[in-house]
């Protein structure tokens, strides 16, 4: 077993908050960067009910993809999510992972060397497969990103 290592970082982690409309309710998108996590939240009304984590570290083969530039708004076929907390249902979970993978996309496409794990905490009021919302949620990010 790999005795554990101690990383220095500063504190307070970095952060950074934004607010926005998803879906016409008020969503609060905060950020937090840790030595081995990057932490992301979206809330309506102070809610938080589905965590997912998606690593963003790829495997060799992967990285030539990320290497290329690809503005593509498909999630990287590499990024695996899973759900650590929360459910609310097959059709929510897997709405929540696709949500979770296309922030991971975005971050993994900004900085190809990005190698720390993405956590998504959910507190939308309702998830719908709603193109709207879809992209409401891609401009919210972008702001804290």
């Amino acid at each position: 077993m790999e005795a554990s290592r101690v990383v220095e970082e500063p504190f307070p982690a970095q952060s950074k908050v934004a607010s926005g409309p998803i879906d016409g309710v008020p969503t609060e998108a905060s950020v937090l960067y840790f030595a081995d996590k990057i932490l992301l939240t979206l809330s309506q009304e102070g809610r938080l009910s589905q965590w997912i984590q998606v690593p963003l570290s790829a495997p060799s083969s992967a990285t030539v993809d990320m290497a290329l530039a690809n503005p593509s708004l498909l999630p990287m076929s590499h990024l695996t999510p899973k759900t650590l907390l929360g459910g609310g249902g097959e059709e929510r979970e897997s709405l929540a992972q696709l949500y979770a993978v296309q922030i991971a996309s975005h971050i993994a496409r900004r900085n190809s060397d990005e190698q720390r794990t993405l956590v998504v905490g959910l507190g939308l009021k309702t998830l719908r497969p709603d193109r709207e919302a879809f992209f409401d949620v891609l401009e919210l990010i972008q702001k804290v990103f």
